[in-house]
């Protein structure tokens, strides 16, 4: 266990992925900040997670994609915190046809999976910096390398999270901040998200794995400085495929795929990977 006072933030940390995280940290002895929205019963959670691991679990309830409650977030982890690790893992996606998306639903997409991930990064490197060895992880998707139809928003903000997160693994490559980016598939989280599964073809069904082991993934090669996380054996195939194969027959495949949904139109909360769908976050190909 570390004997430093030193704290991991996660963010979307009250529900699927952000709270595996979260477990998996506290496991190795790190200190937790955890960020959530208000309403996720997140204070139960880290007082579970401290009781459970001895370390000390704080809780912040905010909504990241406004601009002041960032700010408030930043100020406090400042004046009370010694940060070593951040995780960006909050974000939100959609399956809905392009012109049915409401302004709001765009905007909300963009904030939270873009913009608060780069003011957050940027306002908290400077702690970062001051340890001798400092981590950010920031959660993108599978579905970073697979354009989609009726999902165009939200591979395209996860495509920016791989670029932003690759650019800056290089400008501080040899400083005490390293940098990775995971690219997760499809995760069980709930019964409706078991059920979707049960509907789906072969290959969707291959890239799930389970919340546990992305999370213990994601920690363990993070710790090792791996930059660029691709969990599971058949989502490295799906990642070369899309290196390989040309863009006009994934998309007519994922076109077909995705026009139906079930029927239905899917709205992830803008809470945590792995919350509500399978996830939106990282629904896979």
């Amino acid at each position: 266990m570390n004997s430093h006072p030193n704290y991991a933030l996660i963010t979307g940390a009250s529900k699927g992925l952000g709270y595996m995280l979260a477990q998996s940290l506290a496991r190795r002895g790190y200190h937790l900040i955890m960020v959530s929205l208000p309403g996720e019963n997140l204070e139960q959670k880290a007082r579970e997670i401290q009781a459970e691991t001895n370390i000390d679990a704080r809780y912040y309830e905010c909504d990241l994609t406004q601009k002041k409650e960032l700010e408030r977030l930043v100020f406090w982890v400042k004046q009370n915190f010694s940060l070593q690790i951040l995780i960006n893992n909050a974000g939100m996606g959609c399956t809905k046809a392009f012109d049915e998306l409401t302004v709001d639903q765009t905007d909300q997409i963009l904030s939270l999976n873009i913009r608060s991930v780069v003011l957050l990064t940027h306002a908290l490197l400077p702690l970062l910096q001051k340890q001798k060895q400092a981590y950010v992880l920031n959660i993108s998707s599978l579905a970073a390398f697979l354009p989609m139809p009726y999902k165009s928003v939200y591979p395209a903000s996860k495509s920016f999270i791989y670029s932003f997160s690759r650019g800056l693994y290089a400008e501080l490559k040899g400083s005490n901040v390293f940098v990775g980016v995971v690219h997760p598939g499809g995760m069980v989280t709930n019964p409706e998200v078991s059920q979707r599964i049960r509907k789906a073809d072969g290959i969707t069904k291959a890239t799930i794995l389970s919340v546990e082991h992305t999370a213990e993934i994601c920690i363990r090669r993070l710790l090792k400085q791996h930059p660029m996380i691709i969990p599971g054996l058949m989502n490295k195939l799906v990642w070369l495929i899309t290196r390989i194969v040309p863009d006009g027959w994934i998309l007519a495949y994922l076109r077909k795929d995705m026009k139906m949904a079930d029927g239905k139109t899917f709205f992830a909360a803008r809470e945590t990977i792995g919350k509500d769908v399978v996830d939106e976050e990282n629904a896979g190909p």
